[in-house]
């Protein structure tokens, strides 16, 4: 019988993850270096991705890759699959992090629905959604020459949930349209992916409740008021999903969308 540390461990795998300088996006890294994975870190600034994987190797020890891209250009994620393939040509895991997400600095993003623009629709879709797919497509090869290929793609409780407007009364948060959409289409994609290239590759979702940041007062009361375990999630909260999912303890499992939500959708 296989052992529980051994199917945690994923020393000898390789994971790439998108948006890997941010929150979530860090924590995630961190989570998959402790189980033994050597990383692909991939965002938009080398400097950002530079201090990371320079903290990585130093408290882990596993082998770490920068890339720095745009994922919402098409020649970017060409040049990322390219560099991948060339340089290292292995991928066990997929974490397609990368997002814009209710705080993002687009101008006229969070804003009132009848001032939301179609171009921002567009760029948040790009990213969200179509980077994505293709990405998804283009390491489809790879990751199906793995004996754990696993593909996690990290939606939202709002991709599957309409929003409350009442938490965002008197504050400077929102939630955009082009978010909510992108993030069910998402979990949608996630579903159709995981019946699509199995039985090789385990697709899977997390969708994370609203994490913590520093938030306004009254938005942070409304919020938790709503939650059954009575907090707003951090990012420590997903490790154990990502470890789950990543790793052979998920072995049989695809096709789920993960809530970290603190029960939030169960009333």
């Amino acid at each position: 019988m296989t052992t529980f540390n051994e199917l945690m461990n994923l020393r000898g795998r390789t994971a790439l993850v998108t948006g890997a300088a941010g929150h979530l996006g860090q924590v995630i890294c961190e989570t998959l270096a402790e189980l033994g994975a050597g990383l692909v870190l991939v965002d938009l600034f080398i400097g950002d991705l530079d201090q990371l994987a320079d903290r990585i190797q130093k408290s882990c020890g596993v082998p770490v890759f920068v890339v720095s891209a745009d994922l919402g250009l098409a020649t970017d994620r060409e040049m990322l699959f390219e560099t991948v393939t060339s340089q290292i040509n292995r991928m066990d895991i997929l974490i397609n992090n990368a997002a814009f997400v209710g705080t993002s600095a687009l101008e006229g993003w969070a804003v009132p629905f009848e001032s939301q623009s179609a171009d921002n629709w567009r760029q948040v879709l790009e990213v969200n959604l179509t980077a994505v797919f293709d990405l998804s497509q283009r390491f489809a090869g790879l990751l199906s020459q793995s004996s754990g290929g696993s593909i996690i793609n990290i939606g939202s409780i709002y991709g599957d949930l309409g929003p409350d407007w009442r938490l965002y009364e008197g504050t400077q948060l929102s939630n955009p349209a082009a978010y909510s959409a992108s993030k069910g289409g998402l979990i949608q994609l996630s579903r159709w992916l995981a019946t699509t290239v199995a039985p090789k590759i385990r697709v899977n979702a997390i969708s994370p409740g609203g994490i913590y940041r520093g938030q306004p007062n009254d938005f942070v009361e409304r919020y938790t008021s709503k939650t059954p375990l009575g907090r707003m999630a951090t990012e420590d909260d997903i490790r154990g999903a990502i470890g789950y999912l990543a790793s052979d303890l998920s072995k049989y499992v695809t096709g789920q969308n993960l809530h970290i939500d603190g029960g939030w959708g169960s009333w």
